[in-house]
């Protein structure tokens, strides 16, 4: 692991060069926004164009975590971004998304399997990418060398984990992994498979446990029974949030937002640009506004529609490249203790909004270790 400080004059390298973390870490007070400057692809293989900052999240502790695709994570403490990859133990630097246990373990799920860090150390979970009906990851029975990529990661109120697999929807106590729908308990009568991309897992107020999968809709279980929905006959969908008046709001593939009221759902289709966008992700701010994340459904116009929606409960405001937005794909929405939102975006963006401006932290330059 190596820190770097970033200031108007220094910038600094991703890349641990194969030095020794403890010796070369180094402590400098930031002057002014500090900056990731992206290496360039010879170093690090990475797509600067389609690579993402897919997930963010903050911390028990306050600090600030964004996966990305090729680049690992970073971890923000309010001064400096800290980068981990695969040399400091990451399973694989293409972070999905990012989790935090009731005991302070922050989980990524990555490219080949879920990985955990205790503030030291990173442990490699690897999840099975066979069909058995359950396995236990350190006994050989999961393959080391699993693909598998984790999307998704929940610890339920009773402290077993979810995790949302290319292979389904999986279950881990601690020990043992086992397939949701391989559990002869859970009734069943839609039939579903679960058995392909899991993008997103929540637990309502409630207790429901609820998933967005690609083909299979939206689903929810109680603890009994699993269902499916399929809004408006939709079945690709994406991000999900539970907001503070227990409305479950999820995210199409191609048509903007649906909410579920407890009784159905209703589409948000006022805006007829919004409704033509893809929602990958959604948070709620401290007033009660509902933020959604998007990219145009169509692959021609993804330069020109998308970017970051606001819903005050009456209207809905786009905020775009003009208004200083990264990149019109916006993958994840993040929201700090001090309620600042930061976006991470196709195009390896992240940046940040206080209400007024906002504040591009990425950048592409020249690779240089602070000194």
């Amino acid at each position: 692991m190596k820190r770097f400080s970033i200031s108007c004059l220094l910038i600094f390298i991703i890349s641990c060069r194969g030095q020794n973390p403890t010796q070369s870490e180094q402590k400098v007070t930031p002057v002014g926004n500090p900056k990731i400057y992206l290496p360039d692809v010879k170093d690090i293989k990475y797509d600067p164009v389609y690579g993402n900052f897919n997930c963010g999240m903050q911390d028990k502790a306050g600090n600030l975590w964004f996966g990305t695709t090729g680049l690992g994570v970073y971890r923000y403490d309010g001064k400096v971004f800290t980068n981990f990859t695969e040399k400091d133990g990451l399973s694989n630097n293409h972070v999905y998304c990012i989790y935090q246990d009731q005991a302070g373990t922050i989980w990524f799920g990555t490219g080949i399997g879920a990985c955990r860090y205790d503030g030291k150390t990173f442990t490699c979970i690897p999840v099975s990418a066979n069909d058995s009906s359950n396995f236990y990851p350190f006994t050989g029975k999961a393959l080391a060398s699993s693909k598998t990529p984790v999307w998704s990661i929940l610890q339920d109120k009773s402290g077993n984990f979810w995790f949302g697999t290319d292979k389904g929807v999986l279950r881990y106590n601690g020990i043992l992994f086992t397939r949701f729908l391989d559990d002869s308990r859970v009734i069943n009568k839609d039939s579903l498979k679960l058995k392909h991309h899991i993008s997103s897992i929540i637990e309502d107020k409630t207790g429901n446990i609820w998933f967005t999968t690609w083909f299979e809709g939206v689903c929810r279980y109680d603890g009994k029974s699993v269902v499916q929905f399929k809004p408006f006959g939709e079945v690709w969908f994406a991000g999900i949030l539970e907001d503070k008046n227990g409305n479950i709001w999820v995210g199409s593939r191609t048509h903007g937002a649906y909410r579920f009221d407890g009784n159905k759902f209703s589409n948000f289709a006022d805006k007829e640009i919004f409704n033509s966008c893809g929602v990958i992700s959604i948070a709620e701010d401290k007033a009660g506004n509902i933020w959604f994340g998007t990219e145009s459904g169509e692959l021609t116009m993804r330069e020109s529609i998308g970017g970051v929606w606001c819903y005050d409960d009456k209207s809905f405001k786009n905020f775009t490249l003009k208004d200083g937005l990264s990149n019109m794909c916006v993958f994840s929405i993040t929201i700090d203790k001090s309620g600042n939102l930061w976006f991470g975006t196709r195009g390896m963006g992240l940046c940040s909004y206080n209400g007024k401006t906002f504040t591009t932290y990425t950048e592409k330059g020249s690779n240089k270790i602070s000194k």
